[in-house]
């Protein structure tokens, strides 16, 4: 679901964020490269005590797999540039309305003649394609490398 704020702005939450955030990190890898949970946080700047929560909504997705034991950690279950940043999105967040009105049924009784209606569902299916049309792949091609400050380690 999007998130609100009252007067301001609609925005995405920040665990839908930190989501594609572990995504493109994990595709910046080589195929088959495992993370452990600590580098994966500091590598995507995820706080350590949220990223669990997303890693398990990525895993349920089936956008990641976990490995367990000693030489564990995450990666990707489908190459990259399959998986689109709508399907991460919609993994953490479910599926993204714009407005209540667009989920048919009781949501909203004046979508019959509500002139506002055409336009909430124009920018319901603009989102979702700019959304499905961005590739993690493509978007961890453009990707500057692990930031200056932080030292990433390959066996981590």
């Amino acid at each position: 679901m999007w998130a609100v704020a009252w007067c301001s702005h609609m925005q995405l939450t920040r665990a839908a964020d930190y989501a594609v955030r572990v995504m493109i990190h994990l595709a910046t890898q080589p195929p088959g490269t495992r993370m452990k949970r600590e580098s994966l946080a500091a590598a995507a700047d995820v706080p350590p005590h949220f990223l669990s929560k997303v890693l398990q909504s990525l895993s349920r997705a089936r956008l990641i797999v976990a490995h367990r034991g000693t030489t564990g950690g995450f990666s990707l279950a489908a190459p990259a540039d399959q998986v689109s940043v709508l399907r991460v999105v919609e993994a953490v967040e479910g599926t993204l309305q714009l407005n209540a009105c667009l989920s048919g049924g009781a949501g909203c009784n004046r979508q019959g003649w509500c002139p506002a209606h055409p336009v909430w569902v124009e920018a319901q299916a603009a989102l979702t394609e700019v959304l499905k049309n961005a590739s993690i792949g493509r978007l961890a091609s453009q990707a500057d490398g692990p930031r200056q400050d932080r030292v990433i380690y390959p066996w981590n």
